[in-house]
């Protein structure tokens, strides 16, 4: 992986596809982590709206409330766990781009163009690409035999 320095001193971590192939792999345990932390804190999230609806003006027994306390607990710590596995995948030099989709893109080389490298959580290879301002919907396939 080269290490080129961008404005401000920011450093890019660019992969050849082979690299993207082997982190890709590195990363996957991670990276299904927190899309399940990420769809469970969800869950809690719409159980605390029904319940903050729900205990307007009840006793602090309430069973309601207790559940309540109980969930917000469980949602900072589902925020901390979200918020630390995506720094953790950070750290390799790619970039989370949708969790809900378990989407990761890696910084790379289309001749002198700088490029995304683009995966997602089950595919079993890192098989596209798209443009630094596309996305998900404009990707397309890495030509078979380019050195991406």
């Amino acid at each position: 992986m080269a290490d080129t320095d961008r404005k401000r001193g920011v450093k890019l971590t660019l992969f050849t596809l082979d690299e993207a192939n082997r982190t890709a792999l590195e990363i996957a345990p991670e990276l299904e982590a927190v899309v399940m932390a990420g769809r469970e804190a969800a869950r809690v999230q719409s159980r605390i709206d029904v319940l903050e609806l729900a205990i307007a003006g009840a006793n602090p027994d309430n069973p309601d409330v207790q559940e309540l306390k109980t969930l917000a607990m469980r949602r900072s710590a589902l925020a901390d766990r979200l918020q630390h596995g995506i720094a953790r995948i950070h750290r390799y030099g790619c970039v989370v781009k949708d969790l809900g989709q378990g989407l990761v893109d890696f910084y790379s080389l289309n001749g002198d163009r700088l490029i995304f490298l683009c995966w997602k959580l089950g595919e079993p290879e890192v098989a596209h690409w798209h443009a630094l301002d596309g996305g998900f919907a404009s990707r397309r396939p890495v030509p078979r035999g380019d050195a991406a």
